[in-house]
């Protein structure tokens, strides 16, 4: 089992800029895809951007060119780096480990407001 604790979430404004982490509890060398979703209030979660363990990057179309992910299986954290955060990045970000033998952990989340 992985535990998964967001951290670097808050209040900023349009623009602005944010760096979510991710710490998982214990090595995440052999997961297979590290990621983060969002949810935004009465809409459904949302692929963000995502990292394989072999470093292959995916992003929804609404973040590409201005969020960043990373994977440091060293320290066993996954990063969001966000740059020219808009209003509709409003959302509860989430971390998710996804192994493809079909087990997947999520956080328990971290809210990111951007005020306009």
């Amino acid at each position: 089992q992985v535990q998964l604790v967001e951290s670097g979430g808050g209040l900023v404004q349009a623009g602005g800029s944010l760096r979510l982490s991710c710490a998982a509890s214990r090595s995440i060398f052999s997961i297979d895809v590290m990621g983060w979703y969002r949810q935004a209030p009465g809409k459904q979660r949302e692929l963000v951007a995502d990292i394989t363990s072999g470093g292959s990057r995916n992003y929804a179309d609404s973040v590409k060119g201005r969020f960043t992910i990373s994977r440091d299986n060293a320290k066993n954290t996954v990063n969001l780096q966000m740059n020219s955060l808009k209003p509709e990045d409003t959302a509860v970000y989430y971390c998710n480990a996804h192994y493809n033998y079909g087990v997947t952990y999520w956080g328990q989340g971290t809210q990111v407001t951007v005020s306009s």
